[in-house]
């Protein structure tokens, strides 16, 4: 090989390789192929010495890839293990700044609240002029004082709720020349009567059990009809006028009349004003008839079927129990008192 034609391949071979460090700069590798391509465009005067910058240029490509597709160093990886590593400690931090602030806050709320409802509570009653009433705890420290009044204060509200809201909840039975019935029936009204139902439609709506009427009006001149329920008197008395419209109905009794127990409403029979001998109680939870369970009778949960036919039996069974002159209804429910 001459060096006229030496020369010329030298000089194509170094605008190669420069045209291949402008492309690397950018770190992509279209750009050296697009320096490859012209090279060879190139070539059309020496077909030897254009082979031979390609085959140069080439190389160059092929060694160039392979530094690109070759892993970080081991240096770099672990940097970024540190710096996450780092991130997710700071993360942790910041949780746990955030959670004793939450805490701390929520702790100086819970003590103002408590020392708002002592001085509530805590403080002397006031007559109609504001006048404060005294009591039995004007003798003690202010501070004593406060939290005993407040004591006192939620202990009564309690025993409210446990306990019925009089021992007499029904008056004293009636007198000549007026009409006593021998018998006293107590309903209860959810599940027993009516059935509550509710769809996105129509929202709660209470559908009444089939005999209804037919009960109160065979049961009327020998039982005296009471509807006591554990559902509030807000609820309960519309839903007992839908139903009894001509007032078989002679007391109804709500959920502040029941003692409750363990988690139940519970009808104490005792606190009726009535003979426990006469009193019959009617629902489909056993725990409502605790107390007195041989004045109970348990009927299964109304599920709402139109088919139903357990208060016409009901009718014709209390019915039996007036009409025999039963003197003591709890030697007979006594035999369904496990059914």
């Amino acid at each position: 090989m001459s060096a006229v034609s030496v020369y010329p391949m030298c000089v194509r071979a170094s605008r190669g390789l420069l045209r291949l460090r402008q492309g690397a700069r950018g770190s992509t590798a279209p750009a050296a192929l697009d320096v490859v391509r012209a090279l060879s465009a190139d070539t059309s005067s020496s077909s030897a010495t254009g082979g031979l910058a390609q085959a140069i240029l080439q190389e160059r490509l092929q060694q160039q890839q392979k530094t690109q597709d070759q892993p970080p160093p081991d240096g770099d990886d672990s940097d970024h293990k540190k710096n996450e590593q780092g991130e997710d400690k700071k993360q942790k931090e910041n949780t746990a700044y955030a959670k004793k602030m939450v805490l701390r806050l929520a702790g100086i709320m819970g003590l103002g609240s408590t020392v708002g409802i002592v001085y509530i509570f805590g403080s002397n009653s006031v007559d109609e002029q504001g006048n404060k009433i005294p009591d039995e705890f004007d003798n003690d420290v202010p501070v004593i004082q406060q939290l005993r009044r407040a004591f006192k204060y939620f202990k009564d509200y309690r025993q409210m709720i446990i306990e019925p809201t009089s021992p007499k909840l029904l008056p004293d039975p009636l007198r000549e020349p007026y009409y006593q019935p021998p018998y006293t029936l107590v309903l209860e009204l959810t599940d027993v009567l009516l059935h509550p139902e509710w769809s996105l439609a129509t929202g709660w709506r209470f559908k009444k059990r089939p005999g209804i009427d037919y009960l109160f009006q065979q049961l009327t001149p020998l039982y005296e009809i009471v509807i006591f329920t554990s559902e509030t008197g807000m609820t309960a008395y519309p839903l007992i006028d839908s139903i009894d419209p001509q007032g078989f109905v002679m007391y109804r009794l709500f959920r502040d009349a029941t003692r409750y127990m363990e988690g139940h409403h519970v009808k104490d029979v005792s606190c009726l004003n009535r003979d426990s001998s006469k009193v019959i109680v009617v629902d489909c939870k056993r725990e409502a008839f605790g107390l007195q369970p041989f004045n109970g009778l348990a009927l299964r949960k109304w599920d709402g079927n139109s088919e139903d036919r357990t208060l016409y039996d009901l009718a014709a069974f209390l019915k039996t129990i007036a009409i025999s002159g039963v003197e003591d209804v709890r030697s007979v429910l006594e035999n369904y008192a496990h059914q």
